[in-house]
């Protein structure tokens, strides 16, 4: 397996030793960086490209994962899922590892290095690329509906639209409709 990790700042020692354990199982590892250790790094840039490259690497059929680290793994997760084709999951425990592959078919994973030891995070990664998805109907089926979302934006329809129900917000600033910004708005 072709597994893809990011980090910044925060989660570059627990990096290193994570792309250790992977490559003693076999895998192929292929860091996006840092390269060295900057308290003032920003993960975006290393996220997105590693995301880049898992995406890649599947589209030409070759098995690839990935995983990224920071402080949280917050940030990091949101970074990887800006990649059209990335399904990244906040990991926590082995159900969530499990989980996230089996009923996701995340394909990136992003893990607090602040959060974990390194004995658990492995215990995490070695979970997430060990398990399948399921390929349930019901599952297969809602990630189609977030392809679909990612592609052009379509969804569902609203169940309330039926019952005259749905509330269509007037132009959306900020949160608030248009009219209540517009003092003179009825």
């Amino acid at each position: 397996m072709r597994i893809h990790i990011a980090t910044d700042h925060a989660g570059l020692e627990f990096s290193r030793q994570l792309q250790h354990h992977l490559a003693e199982q076999g895998h192929e590892v292929i860091d996006h960086g840092p390269l060295e250790y900057d308290p003032l790094d920003d993960y975006p840039a290393f996220c997105i490209r590693a995301a880049q490259a898992v995406v890649r690497g599947q589209q030409a059929g070759i098995p690839t994962l990935g995983v990224v680290f920071g402080g949280s793994g917050n940030g990091e997760q949101i970074a990887a899922n800006k990649v059209r084709g990335v399904r990244a999951a906040l990991v926590w425990s082995i159900a969530t590892a499990e989980l996230a592959r089996e009923h996701n078919d995340a394909n990136v994973i992003a893990i607090g290095a602040r959060q974990h030891t390194v004995a658990e995070a492995i215990g995490y990664i070695d979970r997430f690329i060990q398990t399948p998805f399921s390929g349930e109907e019901r599952h297969a089926r809602r990630i189609a509906q977030l392809a679909a979302y990612e592609a052009d934006g379509t969804l569902l329809p609203d169940p309330r639209a039926a019952r005259g129900n749905a509330q269509e917000p007037a132009q959306s600033l900020g949160g608030e409709s248009a009219d209540a910004m517009d003092p003179e708005a009825g």
